[in-house]
């Protein structure tokens, strides 16, 4: 992997996380031009040798430099509240998972189904099998049907955790005596990895979290082996 591969976002694998990425890049042009612009201007006033003893204002200039951030942030602002509603809305979801925070595992919770819940703890590295993933492995992944629009209701028993997934764009605080919700619509199968993004103890960074996107045939048969 590159250097650049190593600092940039995970590819994106929901559409939410696509529009993220479109607004970064979109936020990171508009700041590389106010960059090249300040940093030419700098160098042209440094290397510049001519001076004006007589100049005490300049209104027009002043006006410019006034009014041209200003309209810069609104280009900022528009589209990032644009997604800010995007987070927020849940669209008719399918299916309910809910996901609780504990020192130091998630469970999860199947709430349209009956008595389908489960604890995720991370996998020791002597168990772990030639395929998988070293402090990011966990013993019962989450598995849910890929194309479908899915509400995740996040909490805790003890203490703060937060429930982050990169590839997908979602990181939800889990608070203890608070429902915070969210929503998922994977675009393809594959194995999602995520930690818990909240200082919450001791083993804070021992408790990982495993998304497996299915077709939906296949999660009906992992729903029949409960």
């Amino acid at each position: 992997m590159t250097s650049w591969g190593m600092v940039s976002l995970q590819d994106a694998m929901s559409p939410l996380m696509e529009q993220l990425t479109f607004f970064h890049d979109h936020t990171i042009t508009i700041l590389m031009m106010i960059t090249v612009l300040v940093a030419y201007t700098m160098t042209s006033l440094t290397m510049n040798t001519l001076t004006n003893r007589y100049l005490l204002e300049n209104q027009t200039i002043e006006l410019i430099w006034t009014t041209l951030p200003a309209i810069t942030l609104i280009f900022i602002a528009m589209p990032s509240l644009h997604l800010l509603y995007l987070i927020d809305e849940v669209n008719k979801p399918l299916m309910t998972l809910k996901t609780v925070g504990h020192q130091w595992y998630w469970s999860y919770e199947y709430s349209d189904f009956n008595s389908i819940e489960f604890d995720s703890y991370m996998k020791p590295t002597n168990e772990l099998s030639e395929q998988e993933f070293r402090l990011l492995d966990v013993d019962n992944r989450v598995i849910l049907p890929v194309n479908t629009q899915i509400r995740v209701l996040i909490t805790a028993a003890d203490v703060l955790h937060s429930w982050a997934i990169p590839s997908l764009g979602i990181k939800v605080d889990a608070t203890p005596g608070r429902l915070n919700q969210s929503t998922i619509l994977m675009n393809q199968t594959g194995l999602y990895f995520g930690q818990c993004s909240e200082i919450c103890g001791a083993n804070h960074s021992f408790m990982p979290i495993v998304l497996e996107s299915v077709p939906g045939n296949t999660f009906i048969k992992w729903l029949k082996t409960f």
